[in-house]
């Protein structure tokens, strides 16, 4: 689950946290399918965080029968009382309890509870990178943070606390501490300052092995955005009025899901991380003469073209479909 910025120059459009004019619509992505479970326009001014259980459970009612599984990652912005609580107490139906991995807000409760983890508690967060585990330069440990929405019940579900810390590449100057404003919240250990993020949790997972399944959500998160954004259209809005607007987003949304789909199940593996301007090129934008002949419409496309096998293939493909439904 998250929210993206579609900037504009809309004179009805109004501005977001950033200081510029735009719309924020929230969706919710289905990462192994690549498919926009839900995805509600709204305007620039909304905050990230407003009323984000009403769409989750809509999103949810969206996930086809053969699923029994569900897990949730979000920024910090999903770092709001109802969601967690709705998704570790169980109260959906259907699934369950739905595990989460959802980042927390460092506010200056948390970085006392961050402050008291003793030095030895810290361990090195590593990567794997050809087969060898790498120093990422950053460190975790778990904290014993435990806010006034949490202890309301005795019997609730645990929910765990996690710390990254990461020190600066360039430290602040002598005289300069209070001068230097950051866009990210910041601790200071002795004379190193450090970033400081931190996670929440009810998945039994491993501390490292957490921290890397919830940040498998960055990537693919700002490649869907971009996808929507760029490739099809979705960052240039046709009119002033909001509801065209929303329509316009929604529109892209179903050519999303079904440029998605199409890719995964008519085109094949090798297609499906392509963008748009690559299927374009090489399957959309193909030379070929169109004639009439006995009231029927014809292509001729170029003999031995590389395209020609894929095309035949997803035709026999979408065939296949048409006669199983």
């Amino acid at each position: 689950m998250d929210a993206t910025l579609v900037e504009t120059f809309k004179k009805t459009a109004l501005y977001c946290y950033k200081k510029f004019k735009a719309y924020q619509p929230l969706n919710v992505y289905w990462a192994e399918q690549g498919l926009m479970l839900f995805s509600e326009f709204r305007d620039g001014n909304v905050p990230a965080d407003y009323d984000l259980l009403r769409p989750f459970k809509h999103a949810l009612e969206m996930v086809p029968p053969g699923v029994r599984k569900v897990y949730l990652r979000s920024d910090t912005a999903g770092y709001f009382v109802e969601l967690p609580r709705y998704c570790a107490e169980a109260k959906n139906e259907r699934f369950g309890v739905v595990e989460f991995a959802v980042g927390v807000a460092v506010t200056e409760a948390f970085k006392m509870a961050v402050r008291e983890v003793a030095e030895a508690d810290w361990h090195p967060l590593l990567r794997k990178v050809k087969g060898k585990l790498v120093r990422t330069g950053q460190e975790y440990a778990k904290v014993c943070f435990v806010p006034s929405w949490v202890a309301g019940k005795k019997n609730g579900p645990v929910y765990r606390y996690l710390a990254i810390r990461e020190p600066l590449e360039q430290q602040s100057l002598p005289g300069m501490e209070g001068q230097l404003t950051l866009p990210f919240p910041t601790m200071d250990w002795g004379e190193v300052k450090y970033k400081v993020t931190g996670i929440v949790t009810n998945r039994d997972l491993p501390a490292d092995g957490l921290i890397w399944w919830y940040r498998e959500r960055c990537g693919k998160s700002e490649e869907a955005h971009s996808i929507m954004k760029k490739d099809l259209a979705g960052g240039k809005l046709p009119s002033q009025l909001f509801g065209a607007n929303a329509a316009w987003w929604q529109i892209m949304i179903l050519a999303f899901n079904l440029n998605s789909a199409m890719k995964r199940l008519v085109l094949g593996e090798s297609w499906i991380n392509r963008r748009m301007k690559a299927v374009r090129f090489r399957l959309i934008n193909l030379p070929g003469r169109v004639y009439e002949r006995s009231r029927q419409i014809l292509v001729r496309l170029a003999g031995g073209h590389p395209s020609n096998e894929i095309l035949f293939e997803a035709r026999r493909r979408m065939l296949c479909f048409c006669d199983s439904g």
